[in-house]
C-alpha cells in the first residue's frame, strides 16, 4: 500500500488580515446600529412629552384653563382633593390624545403633571420619570433619555438649569399618583446622575 501525503495549507497573513477587517466592520455596524436605536429612542421620548405639553395648551384654548385645574387660579391640581390632568386630558375627545406611559427598551416611563412652588409662586409643570410614584433611582440608560428632553428645551443638559431640571426626592403624589403637589428640584449646575429619580419641567412660566 502507498501512504498518501496530504499538504497541510493554512491561512495568509493577508487572508488574515481581510478576516480582521471584516469583523471590525461588522463589530463597527452593530455598535453604530445600536447607537441609532439610542438616538431614536430618545427622540420618541422628546415627541411624548412634547405631545402632552401641547395637550395641556390645547386645553386651555378650548376650556380657558388647564386640565386639572378645577378652581381656575391658574395651578394645576392645587385643590384639597385635586382631580388628575392626565385623565382629564385623555377623557377630552381629543383627535390624537397622548398616551400615559411610552416604553423605550424595558423601561416604561410615566406622565404626571402639576404645580410647585418656586419663588413663592405656583408654576405648573411636567414630570418624566421611570416609576409610577416617581421614587426610584435612574439608571444610567434612563438618565440618557431624560438628558435628551432636558437638551431639547434647555438646549444644554444641566440638571439644575434652565426650566428642566432633575429631582432627587420622591414628590409628593396625589391623583393616585397621576399629579403632584410638591418637588425639590435640583438648582445646582452639573450633569444627571444615577442619583436622580425624575425630571421636572416648568412648562407654563420661566425658571
Amino acid at each position: 500500500m502507498t501512504k498518501k501525503h496530504f499538504r497541510q495549507a493554512g491561512f495568509t497573513l493577508v487572508e488574515l488580515a481581510i478576516v480582521l477587517v471584516i469583523i471590525g466592520v461588522i463589530i463597527g455596524a452593530v455598535l453604530k446600529g445600536q447607537d441609532l436605536i439610542a438616538n431614536a429612542r430618545a427622540k420618541k421620548l422628546v415627541n411624548w412629552e412634547k405631545q402632552w405639553e401641547v395637550a395641556q395648551w390645547t386645553y386651555l384654548d378650548r376650556k380657558g384653563k388647564f386640565a386639572g385645574d378645577t378652581d381656575n387660579n391658574g395651578a394645576i391640581a392645587d385643590e384639597g382633593t385635586p382631580t388628575s390632568p392626565i385623565t382629564t386630558i385623555t377623557g377630552a375627545n381629543f383627535l390624537n390624545s397622548p398616551v400615559e406611559t411610552t416604553s423605550m427598551g424595558s423601561t416604561t416611563f410615566y406622565m404626571k403633571m402639576g404645580y410647585d412652588t418656586v419663588s413663592s409662586v405656583k408654576k405648573n409643570a411636567i414630570i418624566v420619570c421611570p416609576a409610577d410614584a416617581c421614587g426610584t433611582a435612574l439608571s444610567a440608560d434612563e438618565l440618557v433619555y431624560l438628558e435628551a428632553i432636558d437638551t431639547a428645551i434647555d438646549g444644554v443638559a444641566d440638571k439644575g438649569v434652565g426650566n428642566v431640571r432633575s429631582f432627587q426626592a420622591a414628590p409628593t403624589m396625589a391623583c393616585t399618583n397621576d399629579c403632584f403637589t410638591a418637588v425639590t428640584e435640583q438648582t445646582s449646575t452639573g450633569n444627571w446622575s444615577t442619583s436622580d429619580m425624575g425630571l421636572v419641567y416648568y412648562f407654563d412660566r420661566p425658571y
